[in-house]
């Protein structure tokens, strides 16, 4: 039956430049093709490793211990380090899978995980790590969006992500949306925070919540410089609707806004309204930026920034209580290696979706 009526996975995200993902957590490896690239783009390698060593488990104390080299091989699509216009296939090797972490939960429902939903739709799941549904995924995601970031440089397009709230624990950020400070401010510490006070708390929070065997979450704020006026749609394929559903696809994120975003409700038009005016340059421009560089669904020449809210990770260092496949109640024993906070490492995520959408609504332009 499920074979007859159950629909494939979407794995491709884009219309013209696009990213079709495949692999699972414990397999052989992961991988994805880029359809849509222009060609005789030269590539600098080694920036796509830096954001694959950013996202990569095993980096410090903070995050999960699993040792991967996520060195991303490719197979096709390049002619002496140039793009030649053809679909880019690449492969990143599995090589420190640890199946047995999960032969426990062969029948199990985790809370808070996939394992339920995945397995009322298609019917078959695979249990370890997740599958198809773990984040191990997101590094085809990386190179996609690493090479997405190359395109938007010759655009003079940058994309900067940062941690700006780990709980409760928040970074005040107007100054950084504003005037670029983080430009000047920031570093690549292991939380990725570009306050260096705010980051120590950061640490600080994590590493007591690890301690008890607990996660946290968190929000990273993304701003986007020199993204020209006219990216986007008026109706159903605004900018900022392409934006939250690229976001949204990522393993446990809850919110996204953009601009003020539900701040706004609390104020009023007359201090909300973005005013026109032009720059020294004479070049037109808004006196604020309430608008977070959007409006009418398409961009208007000013940065355009938001805010992606993460969960605390499903998986806990603690006993749980849940169900079997059979209903019956049971204890989850904690295994595997898992992190207690997923921020530090899900920043060249959010850039790398964002630089995917961006690209693909400038072909579009």
């Amino acid at each position: 039956m499920y074979l007859l009526i159950k629909k494939k996975l979407a794995n491709t995200f884009g219309k013209l430049f696009t990213l079709t993902t495949f692999g699972e957590s414990h397999g052989t490896a992961i991988g994805g093709i880029i359809d849509g690239c222009p060609p005789g783009l030269e590539l600098d390698f080694s920036r796509i490793q830096i954001d694959l060593d950013r996202r990569k488990p095993g980096q410090s104390s903070l995050v999960s211990p699993r040792k991967e080299n996520d060195e991303v091989k490719f197979l096709s699509g390049l002619f002496e380090g140039k793009t030649t216009g053809a679909p880019i296939g690449f492969i990143i090797e599995n090589n420190n899978q640890n199946s047995s972490d999960y032969s426990h939960l062969k029948e199990t429902y985790r809370p808070s995980h996939a394992d339920f939903t995945y397995q009322q739709k298609y019917g078959i799941r695979d249990y370890n790590g997740g599958g198809r549904a773990s984040a191990r995924e997101t590094a085809c995601r990386v190179v996609g969006g690493a090479i997405a970031k190359q395109i938007l440089l010759k655009h003079n397009i940058t994309i900067n992500a940062f941690v700006s709230a780990i709980g409760s624990i928040q970074m005040q950020t107007k100054d950084y949306i504003d005037n670029n400070l983080w430009l000047q401010n920031y570093t690549e510490n292991i939380v990725r925070c570009p306050d260096e006070q705010v980051a120590k708390k950061f640490i600080q929070l994590i590493e007591s919540t690890k301690l008890k065997g607990d996660t946290v979450g968190g929000v990273i704020t993304c701003i986007c410089n020199n993204v020209p006026s006219g990216i986007g749609e008026p109706i159903f394929d605004k900018l900022q609707a392409n934006l939250a559903f690229a976001m949204m696809s990522i393993q446990a994120t809850k919110g996204f806004e953009y601009g003020e975003g539900f701040k706004a409700a609390e104020q009023f038009g007359s201090k909300l309204n973005d005013v026109f005016t032009t720059n020294i340059d004479g070049k037109i421009v808004t006196e604020t930026n309430n608008s977070g560089g959007i409006q009418g669904g398409i961009s208007n020449g000013m940065p355009v920034y938001f805010n992606v809210a993460f969960k605390p990770v499903a998986t806990l260092m603690q006993s749980q209580k849940s169900i079997n496949e059979k209903g019956e109640e049971i204890v989850i024993e904690p295994k595997g290696r898992h992190d207690a906070c997923v921020l530090p490492r899900a920043v060249p995520i959010v850039e790398a979706m964002c630089a995917l959408v961006l690209v693909d609504l400038l072909k579009q332009r």
